[in-house]
């Protein structure tokens, strides 16, 4: 019972602290209205979340027709007082928020404190930053517009309905899994276009590579030298291709500490210098990127036709590693983490982390996932010259040259076993 009433009154007393909340902020942004013209002030709106939190308090005892009675006679209210304002200034942002307010006061009341709070903080975020809102929306043009459509049907109406199981041959194709990729080609392609209109070209290119290179430096590779191959002229495209590598270098060991915690010391001591040598060359290409002035020129950021060829890419990849796992066994360890690595390094750690102490040895293992590296690292040089072809060849080049530094490494511990 003590139990009960502690809940109980945290849920009236979140619902009240946002209205409050929003109150302020309300009363704030109408201070210098003259005293007796302001509709709804602190006092009202944290009267609203009080009393709509009594409400939805009531309604979860089983007092529906009360608690329904209070709501909707608070946004009558509401609504009356506000009719003459939305005729003669026709601004409805106070009106929606006050009634905003007593949902979110009833979302408390009938025990959801902690959503109502949030809601309530977004909501006063979004009446906050009402300059800056207003700001992004006129620098949009129709192309913005349609990219943003374009990109929300591609993540929002496709991809959930798909099915997530085994397809195809060797049921090696997921179709959820399969479009996930093109959500993440077109996706950094959008991130790379917001980046520009909102940075200009040179330091949005780089933010898109150091940012997509974190979730998968091979899909920003393909978008990034898509876009240089279908530009008249090179931007800094190759610094964000070799930037976004050159964070793969750095995931690489985050993932092994938490899959094969005991590989990490050899791994380490094997990519510290392609490390080194990746993080060198795309400062050196950031540096002698041309300047921009100004945002990239709206284009279509969204070319579905290069990312459907990039899934049918990974989609061979898929069949093909199902082969070689059914075909060798045990015995083709290595070849299938090759495969496997060859489009996801990830992946290939992940089966790492699955075998026993036993199966194989710390410093084979770190040689094993080095050479998927290398064979990503390859694959990826190929999308660029693809591609960007010759535009695409410095970024090839830097990539290339941690590649080298990796494969000494690798031979020098070769000499070991």
């Amino acid at each position: 019972m003590n139990a009960g009433w502690y809940w109980q009154a945290l849920s009236v007393a979140a619902a009240l602290a946002c209205g409050l909340l929003i109150g302020i902020e309300r009363g704030w942004k109408l201070k210098n209205q003259k005293a007796g013209t302001r509709v709804a002030g602190v006092r009202t709106f944290t009267m609203l979340g009080l009393g709509s939190g009594i409400a939805g308090l009531l309604g979860s005892l089983g007092h529906a027709v009360v608690a329904a009675a209070i709501t909707v006679g608070l946004v009558v209210v509401m609504v009356v007082a506000y009719a003459r304002e939305l005729s003669s200034q026709h601004d409805s942002t106070s009106a929606v928020a006050a009634i905003g307010t007593i949902a979110i006061g009833f979302l408390a009341g009938i025990g959801n404190p902690a959503l109502a709070i949030a809601c309530a903080a977004v909501g006063v975020a979004l009446l906050a930053l009402r300059q800056e809102l207003h700001g992004f929306v006129e620098r949009l043009d129709a192309e913005d517009v349609k990219a943003l459509a374009r990109y929300a049907v591609i993540a929002g109406a496709i991809l959930p309905f798909l099915p997530s199981g085994h397809f195809g041959p060797l049921g090696a194709w997921n179709p959820q899994r399969l479009w996930l990729v093109v959500v993440l080609v077109t996706g950094f392609s959008f991130l790379g276009y917001v980046a520009n209109r909102i940075f200009g070209e040179r330091h949005g290119t780089v933010a898109t590579g150091l940012i997509g290179g974190a979730y998968s430096s091979t899909a920003v590779t393909q978008a990034l030298a898509q876009r240089l191959g279908s530009e008249k002229q090179g931007g800094a495209e190759p610094a964000g291709i070799a930037l976004a590598t050159a964070v793969m270098y750095l995931r690489v060991p985050i993932l092994i500490a938490v899959f094969a915690t005991r590989v990490l010391l050899p791994i380490g001591v094997l990519l510290l210098p392609a490390v080194i040598v990746a993080w060198g060359a795309g400062y050196w290409l950031y540096r002698k990127a041309p300047k921009h002035q100004g945002p990239a020129p709206p284009g279509n950021p969204i070319a579905l036709l290069p990312a459907l060829g990039f899934v049918a890419f990974v989609a061979i990849a898929a069949v093909a590693a199902r082969w070689a796992q059914g075909s060798f066994g045990q015995s083709g360890l290595a070849v299938l983490l090759l495969i496997i690595g060859s489009m996801d390094v990830d992946v290939a750690i992940i089966t790492l982390g699955g075998l026993s102490a036993a199966a194989i040895s710390p410093l084979v293992a770190a040689m094993a996932i080095s050479g998927t590296i290398i064979i990503n690292m390859a694959v990826k040089i190929g999308i660029t010259l693809v591609y960007a072809r010759s535009r695409g060849l410095s970024a090839a080049l830097a990539m290339a040259s941690s590649v080298a530094a990796l494969a000494v490494m690798i031979g020098l511990a070769a000499m070991r076993l």
